[in-house]
């Protein structure tokens, strides 16, 4: 074939192709299945329907836990190859040796050597022109261009069902100092109140156990099983570890009391405090204080009381105070805010924080003995609840707040003009917390599910990155390192999400960018309070100043009215004038003759008023250009 005309044929003989294919029609039966009357009163008609195989009962549980692998990567400096395997073997020196006079003997090797020697010329001259030796830049800071491309991304890694099903209500979620990777869970089962309750089903019956108001300790490795768990007979609202000893933990209960375990041993509460002594409504808040043997902490309640509690003696409080804002020497608990957050900063022993229903902020101080001592300062900052007082991690005198649908910076060295910065929402905002790795960063989330991440350094009026889930966010805590976010949802889930490197750390330039920013404001926050105290001042002089001329105008005029009255008093004098008229009144000649001569000038003056003046001309006047024109 081709141009040539080549061409090859192949002859074969037809008895090598094979038997020649017959095909024909037959019946024949290869399988014979009767129906069958008992397997068809057996079927079940069902309509199609969806199933969760996640809520289906568990029957058997398997687990492993892998170790983490680390992996290094190294160079390699490859500088001859491309034996030929077959012909050479590459140990043997002399093998090689003549292979490589055999390869150089070829008529193509000079040509590849020369055309490979311009590409090398070219690389040589490149290095020879910058010492690649040399460390180039070392005067500059290590973290100096770490912040010009940083990723904005959050990674879902764990999830961590409730026992129980359904689910329970996740109110918070503490990590522990002395173990990085355990937590703490609180849950709520406030459905257990309704009259129509029924006991959920415990997916873990062998965990031991069957209350279904426990609280549980978990592993960060292990998502199947907790390590411990903690019961109480009656609805938990809130339990916190002490962070300097987390052997001891605290919570308050629905009933109003406050109740005490050893985390070394799981079951149920060690010590309770009675009911007498015990808030009237249920208890909402908790905090740990400074204290010696790290047993002292106070509690606040919705019946607006804070109390101060000691572990060794729960029959009754150590001090309370009411939530007034205007407290007195006797408190009156229907002025009382109910307490909804405290905050304490073991940095700051002498100060608590108590945020309450109200959208007030109360300051307090723990050395004071009277009301008007303990709380020294009231602000009014949000319309609704507060939800989280939380302070920076890196500039503890500035803290944020959250509730209602607004977001407020607040700083304790402005008095009158608290809040520095102001964010709103669209939605109800019921959680949020400040960034433990990132001085800048915080994030919230909403009763819709939004969770928000913030970093002031790159905006103010829009978030850098949202995640959306379908139940709302009811607590937000990041790791200590952190790295991880732990988000709770109201359906007793709890997810973690891993930050990238650029949303779990700061440089140094960014910590000092966010200090200036922070005095900034507060300088800022300090002009507006002199302004306004100023304004104030003049208005109070101002007042004053107004005040001094009425009086002043008030005790002339009083004076007018006591002379006034003095004249109209007295006997009038007449003078020669008032005389006179008198006198042409009584005389009635006179008054007559008087009133003729008034109607003889009134009849003159309508005389000439009649008259008719006629105007002639003269002769000059007719023919003149006047009487042409």
């Amino acid at each position: 074939m081709g141009s040539m005309g080549n061409q090859f044929i192949l002859s074969r003989e037809r008895r090598r192709f094979g038997r020649q294919c017959l095909f024909s029609d037959h019946n024949e039966m290869i399988l014979s299945v009767q129906s069958s009357g008992r397997l068809r009163l057996k079927y079940i008609l069902r309509n199609p329907i969806n199933e969760k195989t996640q809520l289906s009962e568990q029957y058997a549980v398997s687990s492993a836990l892998t170790h983490n692998v680390t992996l290094d990567s190294h160079g390699i400096n490859h500088f001859e190859g491309g034996w030929n395997v077959k012909e050479v073997n590459v140990a043997d020196e002399e093998s090689t040796m003549r292979y490589r006079k055999k390869v150089e003997r070829d008529d193509s090797w000079g040509i590849e050597v020369s055309e490979l020697m311009h590409s090398v010329m070219d690389i040589s001259s490149a290095n020879n022109a910058v010492n690649i030796y040399e460390d180039f830049f070392e005067d500059l800071p290590a973290d100096l261009g770490s912040g010009i491309s940083m990723n904005i991304a959050a990674r879902g890694i764990h999830i961590f069902h409730d026992l129980w099903i359904p689910g329970r209500t996740l109110k918070m979620c503490e990590w522990l100092n002395n173990d990085p990777n355990q937590f703490l869970l609180t849950y709520c089962n406030a459905k257990s109140l309704s009259p129509d309750y029924s006991k959920p089903l415990n997916i873990l019956p062998d965990f031991g156990n069957n209350n279904a108001n426990a609280i549980y300790i978990w592993d960060f490795d292990d998502a199947i099983r907790p390590v411990a768990h903690f019961d109480t007979k009656s609805v938990l609202r809130i339990a916190k570890v002490c962070i300097r000893d987390e052997n001891y933990m605290v919570g308050g209960l629905q009933e109003g009391q406050v109740c005490f375990w050893h985390t070394e041993s799981m079951g149920g509460a060690k010590a309770m405090c009675p009911l007498e002594a015990s808030h009237r409504e249920e208890t909402s808040a908790l905090c740990w204080v400074h204290s010696k043997l790290n047993t002292e902490f106070y509690s606040g309640s919705l019946d607006g009381s804070i109390k101060y509690w000691d572990t060794r003696d729960l029959l009754m409080p150590v001090y309370e105070v009411l939530a007034e804002p205007y407290p007195g020497q006797e408190q009156n608990r229907q002025d009382a805010h109910g307490v909804t957050v405290l905050e304490f900063e073991y940095t700051i022993p002498v100060r608590f924080i108590a945020g309450t229903d109200m959208g007030y902020v109360f300051v307090g101080n723990r050395k004071g003995t009277t009301p008007s001592e303990t709380l020294v300062g009231c602000y009014q900052l949000l319309a609704g609840p507060i939800r989280v007082v939380m302070r920076n991690p890196f500039f503890v005198k500035n803290f944020i707040l959250i509730g209602d649908w607004r977001v407020r910076i607040w700083s304790e060295e402005v008095k009158n003009c608290p809040s520095t910065f102001y964010i709103r929402r669209k939605h109800q905002l019921i959680s949020g917390a400040w960034s433990t790795g990132r001085c800048s960063l915080f994030c919230t989330g909403d009763v819709q599910g939004n969770l928000e991440f913030w970093d002031l350094l790159m905006s103010h009026s829009e978030p850098i990155m949202t995640i959306k889930y379908k139940h709302a966010i009811t607590h937000l805590v990041f790791k200590p390192d952190g790295s991880i976010l732990t988000v709770s949802l109201a359906n007793g889930d709890c997810a973690m999400l891993r930050l990238e490197e650029g949303m779990r750390s700061a440089t140094v330039k960014e910590k000092s960018l966010m200090m200036a920013m922070f005095e900034r404001e507060i300088s800022r926050c300090k002009l507006l309070e002199a302004r306004e105290e100023e304004i104030k001042l003049k208005k109070r002089l101002t007042s004053l100043h107004l005040e001094e001329e009425r009086k002043s105008k008030e005790k002339i005029d009083a004076k007018k009215k006591k002379i006034q009255a003095k004249k109209e008093q007295e006997p009038k004098v007449e003078d020669d004038a008032t005389m006179f008229l008198r006198m042409i009144e009584n005389d009635t000649e006179f008054s007559r003759a008087l009133l003729d001569f008034n109607e003889a000038i009134e009849s003159v003056t309508n005389k000439r008023s009649k008259r008719v003046f006629v105007t002639e001309r003269t002769v000059f006047e007719r023919d003149g250009p006047m009487a042409v024109q």
